[in-house]
């Protein structure tokens, strides 16, 4: 019979049923077991310390379980993966080595481990957490990540590392300790959600990074919050910044980008800072309790910037410019905390235009030593004759339609305990 054949070559293309391995606790048990396994087999660790690096060049499942610790002993990376649809889960990760030219790793992903998932696992004390290095539509979840604290914060490595992966998404990990929490470069089409970072000096670094997302993090007592630079078409959108001690959200050389809906909070510095960052949209976020609510400079034009609130920092905006830059869309403008405005019809738009900055604060800006002269009776007067005959002011922002109230803001939510 013809089809005899046929039905026997099709059996043979169908997959058995996928093995699971038991692997004592040896050394190079994990090795050996790998070279028996086939792709799609589970290998599942006893509880207990495996002192082996492993690489990972099938297509398999690595499975602690939650009990079960790899130590790398201080070589290399300690997990490495160069086959497809692999899957690293349930492990605690020590013991790195500390060479950064080979970016020596908890985990690391190479070119050829497209698919590849990192989740459920705690990963202490290694050099970088873990390094996607060209892996695309890799996933790394729900990890616990905490770096190196025994050298300068420049010379630690990156929680997690992403250099042209494209497709990667980074979600709900817990990223401390270390140097940036995700630093980006060279990647595209990444999503970054849901991750929590604490005492680092970026939580988010973009480098030439497009077409990405940054959305629903949470940056605590870090240097920076969410740095993007040399990158276009990127959505920073839901995230929270409290107590970050230069800025909340830093853009340089970005273009074409939204930033929506953050929330940052008490940063020692700036809220925001734009430098030479053009055609962004800044709507819906609010700027709270800084030094400086948002500072644009080095020629960041064309910005859309509406819908927003800036509540008790010190100095609202800082903008020189000898022309006015209008802050203000469709009858809709900003809050402002330090404005006495009015609103006699009742419609939720103060009735006059809001100017933040004035002469004085351009002169203040590029002559600091001006400060002296701030209780001057010349000095008062200036500011008296500008709030009197707003023609006199010099340019920089103006909001024609500031709002009565500040809109809400849904970020995560940040319970004010940083130790846990």
């Amino acid at each position: 019979m013809r089809w005899l054949p046929t039905l026997a070559l099709v059996l043979a293309a169908l997959p058995l049923s996928a093995a699971e391995w038991d692997v004592p606790v040896q050394p190079g048990a994990i090795a050996e077991t790998l070279n028996r396994a086939a792709p799609g087999d589970t290998l599942v660790l006893r509880p207990g310390t495996y002192s082996e690096t492993v690489l990972l060049d099938k297509s398999v499942t690595l499975d602690g379980r939650g009990h079960a610790t790899l130590d790398g002993g201080g070589q290399g990376s300690v997990v490495t993966v160069t086959a497809t649809d692999v899957v690293v889960r349930g492990l605690t990760i020590v013991g790195s080595g500390s060479d950064h030219e080979g970016i020596d790793s908890g985990v690391q992903l190479l070119k050829g481990a497209t698919g590849a998932v990192v989740q459920d696992n705690v990963l202490l004390g290694n050099l970088y957490g873990v390094d996607i290095h060209g892996a695309r539509d890799s996933l790394v979840a729900d990890n616990r990540i905490e770096g190196r604290q025994d050298r300068r914060m420049n010379d630690r490595g990156n929680g997690i590392y992403v250099w042209n992966a494209p497709g990667a998404v980074v979600d709900g990990n817990d990223v401390r300790w270390g140097r940036d929490g995700i630093f980006v470069n060279s990647s595209m089409r990444n999503t970054f959600t849901g991750n929590r970072f604490r005492d680092l000096r970026f939580a988010v670094h973009y480098m030439y990074a497009n077409q990405s997302e940054v959305s629903g993090n949470i940056s605590i007592g870090n240097d920076l919050g969410y740095a993007v630079m040399f990158s276009k078409r990127v959505k920073v959108t839901g995230n929270l910044s409290v107590n970050d001690r230069e800025h909340g959200i830093m853009m340089n050389y970005t273009n074409n980008s939204e930033i929506t809906g953050n929330l940052v909070r008490n940063g020692q510095n700036r809220c925001a800072f734009l430098y030479n960052s053009n055609k962004n949209t800044f709507t819906g976020n609010r700027f709270e309790g800084c030094d400086i609510g948002i500072h644009f400079t080095a020629g960041s034009a064309d910005n859309a910037i509406t819908g927003n609130a800036f509540i008790g920092n010190r100095t609202q905006v800082k903008y020189v410019s000898t022309k006015w830059d209008e802050w203000s869309r469709d009858g809709k403008g900003n809050h402002w905390s330090d404005f006495a405005a009015y609103d006699l019809d009742g419609n939720g738009v103060a009735d006059v235009p809001y100017r933040p900055n004035d002469a004085m604060d351009h002169v203040l800006w590029t002559q600091p030593a001006a400060k002296l002269l701030l209780g001057s009776p010349a000095v008062q007067l200036v500011r008296w004759s500008q709030a009197a005959f707003p023609a006199l002011l010099p340019g920089g922002v103006m909001d024609s339609f500031p709002m009565m109230q500040p809109a809400p803001v849904a970020v995560p939510v940040f319970s004010g305990d940083d130790n846990g």
